[in-house]
């Protein structure tokens, strides 16, 4: 009952929105639904805390440690996106870049857009996680266009073709998948769900599945924004509303990771080697290093912490295909870190652009004077992400690095060098917005703070002292992926 609540409550919010999505109350709409849906993410990992893992609907859903996991934090920080976006977009209509209909369609796909997602995590069947995905892709393609102008149009049509063709690969390795897994369970849908894959992925056809691995990681490997499948994923940024940056960076990203990841846990038994972990740690060093790198030609600050998403993805994708308890723990911690600090990032990123109207770094300044929590916020993000401690960033890179060192300490100089330029690269540019006095065509602003702040105390909570059913979450997550 709680799983169709979860999931009710987005959709049923998504039709309502599309008929009230303008009207006075609809941001209060869209914030109630999505609390809604986190309190009820907060009863189903209750259930997996103390009873473990379920099937539910017929076998159509499974929850576990790993996923129910994701399902809160898409939930939490889908609410807490809600509560920034009602005075940065309320400000946008009142400046005219979105009109009546454009808040409709806005407010009523965020909601679709949370729906699918929730989908993504939830669901048993691999063939419907494909289809969450690709309606995940095309609500986000919609509202990165919201603005529609020529470079907002291009933009989405750039993510449409690039994820398009990716999510077809990823098809294309689920069609693969199934023709292995039909051979041992015979034909009909028993054969697409992951508790049966699970169970016989040492029965499974080696060469099929080596192959299969190969679509699915370019097929989510393009969602997650993998280098060299990642050109969507700036433009998508700059041009969209702030908010959809957020829930972009801070939870899109990790549902096409946690679909890779699942996949190579099938791949692993079937093959019983270290192909598939391999292929993954490629990837996650090529993105660490191109990203990085990027990150000093930038002057759109959402591009910048476009590639800072990219970066931090790709190190969540090496930990991940690195293995082994201590790495693979890193990066489920990684993800839950790099979310809040991100979405946090992109909130203060959306109040600064608002208040100097542009998203020009030369030309944003003196953000501490001109709105101290503003300049702070951002301020604090930065260190965070950049893997200064006490905050957990510095956490989840610190066990992955120790992972890296002790299990492939050829990739290490890597690695630093990576998370050493991203380091640079990020003060670097951050310092003088945030720093010197107020220009004369920065703007007073109502900012939603409470987000930010709530972000980023739970950052540095988790960075000084992990809970104690936080840690039995991810040991048990860690058990399921190993």
């Amino acid at each position: 009952m709680t799983i169709f609540t979860l999931l009710g409550v987005s959709f049923i919010g998504a039709l309502v929105l599309a008929f009230v999505g303008d009207r006075k109350f609809a941001p209060e709409i869209n914030i109630v639904c999505s609390f809604a849906s986190f309190v009820a993410s907060i009863v189903l990992a209750l259930q997996v805390y103390q009873d473990g893992p379920f099937v539910a609907g017929g076998k159509f859903f499974f929850i576990d440690a790993f996923s129910v996991y994701l399902v809160v934090l898409t939930s939490f920080v889908s609410m807490t996106t809600t509560i920034f976006s009602k005075p940065y977009m309320r400000r946008e209509r009142d400046h005219g870049r979105v009109g009546h209909w454009g808040m409709r369609f806005y407010h009523a796909m965020f909601q679709l857009f949370i729906f699918a997602m929730l989908l993504c995590l939830l669901t048993n069947n691999v063939g419907v996680l494909w289809i969450a995905m690709e309606l995940a892709t095309l609500a986000t393609v919609l509202l990165v266009s919201l603005y529609k102008t020529p470079t907002a149009i291009e933009a989405a049509w750039k993510y449409f073709i690039l994820c398009g063709v990716g999510i077809a690969q990823a098809l294309f390795g689920t069609v693969l998948l199934y023709f292995a897994a039909e051979k041992v369970l015979g034909e009909g849908g028993d054969a697409l769900l992951w508790t049966n894959l699970s169970q016989i992925s040492g029965q499974l056809e080696p060469t099929v599945l080596k192959l299969a691995f190969v679509f699915l990681m370019v097929g989510y490997g393009t969602k997650v924004g993998l280098v060299p499948l990642h050109n969507w994923l700036p433009d998508a940024h700059a041009e969209g509303p702030t908010p959809i940056s957020a829930v972009l960076s801070g939870l899109l990203l990790n549902i096409a990771l946690y679909a890779l990841v699942r996949c190579k846990v099938l791949v692993d038994g079937s093959l019983g080697t270290h192909l598939a972990g391999n292929i993954m740690m490629g990837f996650g060093l090529l993105s660490i290093l191109v990203a990085s790198f990027s990150m000093l030609r930038q002057k759109d600050i959402k591009r910048m912490f476009s590639y800072s998403s990219i970066e931090h993805m790709g190190i969540a994708t090496f930990a991940f295909g690195l293995g082994g308890p201590i790495a693979t723990f890193g990066a489920l911690l990684h993800m839950l870190v790099h979310s809040l600090t991100k979405s946090s990032i992109f909130f203060t990123v959306g109040h600064a652009s608002q208040m100097h109207d542009t998203q020009e770094m030369s030309k944003i300044r003196g953000l501490i004077r001109g709105n101290p929590l503003v300049g702070w916020g951002l301020m604090l993000g930065v260190m965070s992400i950049v893997g200064m401690p006490p905050f957990g960033v510095f956490t989840s890179e610190f066990l992955i690095l120790t992972a890296t060192m002790k299990d492939a300490p050829l990739m290490t100089p890597f690695l630093l060098l990576g998370l050493g330029v991203a380091f640079a690269a990020l003060l670097r540019r951050v310092q003088p917005m945030v720093s010197g006095h107020i220009p004369s065509w920065q703007h007073p602003l109502k900012a939603s703070h409470v987000p930010v702040i709530l972000h980023m105390v739970l950052v540095l909570v988790i960075g000084l002292y992990m809970p104690n059913f936080l840690s039995r979450w991810f040991h048990m997550a860690v058990e399921l992926l190993k």
